[in-house]
């Protein structure tokens, strides 16, 4: 069976999806998806094909963004998960499920192999007609990259099909010496930082080409097994299978936050408590303890002031608010006072799964255990009813976020829909949970 992989990505998914639901011609419209209301040094998630074209690109700050007039989008992260889950629902009328890697919210592969005699076509057929199935439901436009292995076509996708007038283009080995081995530079390639680009320029490659013809050995010495993957990569070659399902494996757990106004030292305590309840809300959930403690500070650029970077290491593992929150509390004193802060996060690492307590014989352990006992049970009443169900009395305070963190979604609000008729824009709120989507929306 003939190895094809397709590789679908949608344009400006975020913003083609606003212009959608405002019956906008993504194409033709000079809309832009950020939320104003975090100042100027906010990211730009989004912006139109149209934008695009006149050299504008997504991940701009807003100050960043050239003099003109646009169309202002807030961000709404549960539309665009809802969006998603609908598109996947409609590819999986056409392919198994086992035969779907979702890459990004915007992008996922297919090993179309088995469904081409099915169909009766080949992969640049199938393509086409996901693309126009697609469209067709949902008024978006979608690109797609045809190759023999998921690098391949990725690259057709990226350095192609984003670009030609068919949205679709195909690489296969025959192309290698053509069009893979010209790539430069080399950060053009999938998979190519631009810290990785410097170690290769300093190395003497500025091609792909140019690392085809690098020795393994020499590739392997300098790079590692980066240098080898890298190798084999520019022959055309991708040991990946789309059939294994990537499950990371993360061992540490972050909440961070970017402050909407100043705050102050005096305003931390009650930041960091909210901060800590939510880790280790997260580390019961996983059954996990932690051992490490990092935590990170950032002043307002008003100041000219270097970050605080600092991390601890506990005694013993723990999953205890009381602990972390302890040990964080130590940080404080770092912070100078009078001093706006706008930016914190506290990560906690060398994460595991105890298979025994360790007990402190200075600590009482009948107040710990009924500490445990009422955590899990707001986590189950949080679980249940939602994030604010239940909260400290400290959320009532100005210095609070966490109620309106907790209804962010990836860091930006939740969605409300907005109805478009004759120029107007009604508004409803959707309050409630999408737990599954199965029905597609045409």
């Amino acid at each position: 069976m003939e190895k094809i992989i397709i590789i679908i990505d949608l344009k400006g998914f975020y913003a083609s999806i606003e212009c959608a639901d405002r019956n906008l011609n993504p194409f033709l419209t000079p809309l832009v998806v950020v939320d104003k209301s975090r100042g100027p040094g906010t990211i730009i998630l989004s912006v139109t094909p149209f934008l695009k074209d006149q050299g504008i690109p997504s991940r701009l700050r807003l100050y960043e963004l050239p003099i003109g007039q646009y169309i202002y989008a807030k961000p709404r992260m549960k539309r665009y998960i809802e969006v998603n889950a609908n598109i996947i629902n409609l590819v999986l009328k056409y392919i198994n499920y086992d035969d779907i890697h979702i890459y990004s919210i915007d992008e996922f592969f297919i090993n179309a192999g088995p469904y081409l005699k099915l169909y009766k076509t080949d992969g640049i057929g199938l393509a086409k007609l996901l693309l126009d199935e697609i469209y067709t439901h949902f008024s978006l436009t979608a690109c797609a990259g045809v190759g023999s292995n998921m690098f391949l076509a990725k690259c057709a996708l990226d350095l192609e099909a984003k670009k030609n007038k068919t949205n679709i283009a195909k690489w296969d080995e025959s192309d290698i010496d053509t069009k893979l081995h010209k790539i430069k530079p080399l950060s053009n390639m999938w998979g190519i930082s631009t810290h990785l680009e410097k170690r290769l320029n300093n190395l003497g490659l500025f091609s792909v080409g140019d690392i085809a013809h690098c020795p393994l050995n020499v590739l392997q010495d300098k790079l590692g097994i980066i240098g080898e993957e890298l190798y084999y990569l520019s022959h055309g070659i991708d040991l990946a299978d789309i059939r294994e399902k990537y499950k990371p494996q993360n061992n540490s757990l972050t909440v961070g936050q970017m402050l909407d106004r100043d705050y102050f030292k005096s305003d931390l305590d009650i930041l960091i408590r909210e901060m800590v309840d939510e880790l280790c809300t997260r580390l019961r959930y996983k059954r996990q303890f932690t051992r490490v403690i990092k935590f990170y500070l950032k002043y307002s650029k008003s100041v000219n002031l270097k970050p605080i970077s600092k991390q601890c290491t506990l005694d013993y593992g723990s999953d205890a608010e009381e602990v972390i929150f302890n040990a964080c509390s130590n940080f404080i004193s770092l912070v100078k006072d009078d001093t706006p802060i706008r930016k914190i996060s506290i990560s906690l690492s060398n994460l595991y799964s105890p298979t025994y307590e360790q007990l402190n014989l200075l600590e009482n352990q009948d107040i710990i255990t009924k500490n445990k006992q009422l955590a899990l049970a707001i986590d189950k009443i949080k679980a249940k009813y939602g994030k604010n169900a239940i909260s400290r009395l400290d959320a009532l305070s100005t210095s609070s976020t966490i109620k309106k963190r907790n209804n962010l979604i990836g860091g930006h609000h939740k969605w409300k829909t907005a109805v478009w008729k004759n120029g107007f824009r009604s508004t409803l709120w959707l309050n409630k949970k999408v737990k599954s989507i199965k029905v597609l929306s045409a």
